[in-house]
């Protein structure tokens, strides 16, 4: 738990110094060696495989009517600069590339869009990451932060098949493919979360401990971090679905209103799922009052049950001298004195066990509450 919070501070950290010229690309020293993988493709034809060099993509360009480039981990800043001199991408945008704690946007820069949005993966915590986009007329760069994992799978074996329409269409459908596989991508990682919910509510109502309220603590935090990632990336979406776009038709338009339209749906479940952990912390809270309540009613009852015997008891425990006046307590010369005190004791007992009984008080006894009417024939609350 301390290793992944430090993971946390250290991604959030700005690297730039205060004040350094904008544009300026610093990458950070931990992040891991770059690696490139290509897929070029066109209606009858596709290539794929990984480079070692960025001069290897200028053999594609101009070949393939879209070339997909993917970099796999950022700590090669000669690779970087190469990749923005090949395609003419702009510092600014370079520079948020690197500083990987940027919230989702669309930024046109001429005839290139500059896209960020925010993947999500569910292992042993959430790992949030930042996937960045530039779209230009016959090309898609894509930046991740990390390599051995991403949600963009089902794209490539789209690609890979020749009946498709990623095929047949430019680089603006390529990107909206891309987008849509990390949006669609939250919503397994938010079943997840309800099913832990489902459990942990069971657990508070069964057995409330610390542990399940401390899970669920740590489930609304983690749900936090979905909407932090989620919610700015519904307003870039907008922004491609509203505004004239470099690269994206009206026909790829039609498609990234499903995007929206799926973005606003996550929303929507992470903000109940972060009611459902509100309702859940009050659950435990007002079990743990209701156990305190229970031992509390049983400690009242033993109580109320000794007050009588304790008083009968400090009577006959007085030091009265019964041959000094016949009023002094004249019973503790009785033959059957001592029998009779103590069966006085268990009658009195027993009549206030069942007293508590009959109120409900104690093992689940009958209760003389208000017995309400019967509804009135007729009425929808009457059953047939």
């Amino acid at each position: 738990m301390v290793r992944r919070k430090q993971h946390h501070r250290h991604r959030t950290r700005r690297r730039t110094v205060p004040g350094t010229p904008p544009g300026t690309v610093t990458v950070d020293p931990d992040a891991p060696p770059s690696t490139l993988h290509i897929l070029a493709y066109g209606r009858d034809d596709y290539v794929e495989k990984d480079l070692t060099q960025v001069s290897e993509i200028r053999e594609f360009l101009g070949h393939y009517p879209v070339v997909w480039v993917n970099v796999d981990g950022l700590g090669n800043l000669a690779m970087l600069m190469q990749l923005a001199t090949l395609f003419d991408l702009h510092p600014l945008a370079m520079e948020d590339v690197v500083n990987v704690h940027q919230r989702a946007k669309v930024e046109p820069f001429g005839n290139r869009t500059f896209l960020v949005a925010r993947m999500v993966r569910l292992g042993e915590s959430l790992e949030p990451e930042q996937i960045s986009l530039f779209v230009g007329p016959n090309f898609v760069v894509s930046f991740q932060e990390r390599e051995g994992w991403d949600c963009l799978e089902s794209v490539r074996e789209r690609i890979r098949r020749k009946v498709t329409r990623i095929r047949e269409a430019g680089p603006g459908y390529l990107a909206y493919s891309l987008l849509d596989a990390v949006v669609d991508n939250f919503f397994p990682v938010l079943e997840a979360f309800g099913e832990r919910l489902e459990t942990l509510e069971d657990r508070i109502i069964l057995a409330p401990d610390r542990n399940a309220i401390a899970e669920v603590h740590g489930v609304k935090r983690e749900l936090l971090t979905i909407r932090r990632s989620i919610w700015p990336q519904r307003e870039a979406l907008n922004v491609l679905v509203r505004d004239d776009v470099p690269n994206f038709d009206n026909d790829t338009r039609l498609y990234l209103r499903d995007v929206y339209d799926h973005a606003v749906r996550i929303i929507d479940l992470v903000e109940t799922y972060r009611e459902i952990c509100s309702d859940l912390m009050d659950l435990y809270l007002s079990s743990v009052s209701n156990r305190m309540n229970e031992v509390m009613r049983v400690l009242t009852v033993i109580s109320t049950l000794f007050i009588p015997l304790t008083f009968i008891a400090g009577l006959y425990g007085m030091n009265f001298d019964p041959d000094s006046s016949p009023l002094n307590m004249p019973e503790l010369r009785w033959y059957f004195g001592y029998p009779l005190c103590i069966a006085l004791m268990v009658l009195i007992s027993a009549a206030q066990g069942y007293f508590f009984w009959r109120k409900g008080w104690i093992f689940g006894g009958k209760w003389d509450g208000p017995v309400l009417p019967d509804p009135a024939p007729g009425s929808p609350e009457r059953s047939p």
